[in-house]
């Protein structure tokens, strides 16, 4: 019996954007670094970055995003079959076998429940499976909507396909400068310690976001009394549309607008 068609993936993306009714997704700065005072400042993302494991981030964004609202004992999750799961993951890219894409998606679910960011479950009847979100620090506490120290991901990610044409290392560092101040300075040395990966990731993500027109790099003199000139020159960096604060601000009371 020959295997059914696979729909577009990338509807299953947006079916599941759709639902959320939000123009982007908070994170949790402590997935990206943890706070000052911890004894070490790289949290879970450095894992991702570490294990090579693109798809495993990806698939993690995706679920965030797709669950906008608690259930009424404050557990954040939602339910879709496996085969729905595989296909919103794009497992189906290079295979149109239902088992192999069911497989890979399994895989990348466990991964996600090893890092102690989701905790999975078969429904009674065993047809879908039930994704939980977890606390964004890794520590496999219960979840809870970021109110203070968050960043926000805005769905055109997904929507204008950067998490296509985005590598792990640019994505990685897209979230870090989402998380600062802008404009922003990220000395390549300090990554080890401030995020739990090297300069050369750093800077090679970086390089790429700035290639593909996701930030903007000025070079900037800054005051460096110890330095033989007295000052530096260092790379300041603002987010681009459409990740930038007044994009999604905008975005947001647009949206607020047509729910009132």
């Amino acid at each position: 019996m020959a295997e059914p068609v696979q729909i577009d993936w990338r509807k299953t993306v947006e079916a599941l954007l759709s639902k959320s009714r939000r123009a982007f997704v908070p994170i949790d700065k402590s997935f990206i670094q943890l706070p000052r005072g911890s004894e070490k400042r790289k949290s879970i993302l450095s894992e991702f970055v570490h294990n090579g494991d693109e798809r495993g981030l990806k698939a993690y964004l995706l679920i965030s995003a797709s669950i906008s609202s608690a259930d009424k004992n404050g557990k954040w999750h939602t339910s879709l079959p496996l085969q729905a799961w595989a296909r919103a993951f794009g497992c189906y890219e290079t295979t149109e076998k239902i088992i192999v894409g069911k497989n890979a998606a399994s895989r990348i679910l466990n991964r996600l429940q090893n890092y102690n960011l989701i905790k999975k479950a078969r429904l009674s009847g065993g047809k879908e499976l039930d994704v939980e979100l977890l606390s964004q620090d890794g520590s496999g506490g219960q979840y809870s909507r970021p109110k203070k120290r968050f960043v926000r991901l805005s769905y055109d990610f997904w929507r204008k396909r950067y998490d296509q044409r985005l590598s792990l290392a640019a994505i990685a560092m897209l979230l870090v400068v989402l998380g600062e101040k802008q404009p922003c300075v990220l000395p390549a040395e300090r990554m080890p310690d401030w995020y739990g990966w090297s300069p050369d990731t750093a800077e090679r993500g970086l390089r790429e976001l700035v290639e593909k027109e996701v930030l903007c790099k000025k070079k900037m003199r800054r005051e460096a009394a110890l330095s033989p000139s007295g000052y530096a020159v260092v790379n300041e960096y603002t987010v681009k549309k459409p990740f930038d604060n007044d994009t999604l601000n905008l975005l947001r009371r647009r949206q607020k607008e047509v729910e009132e």
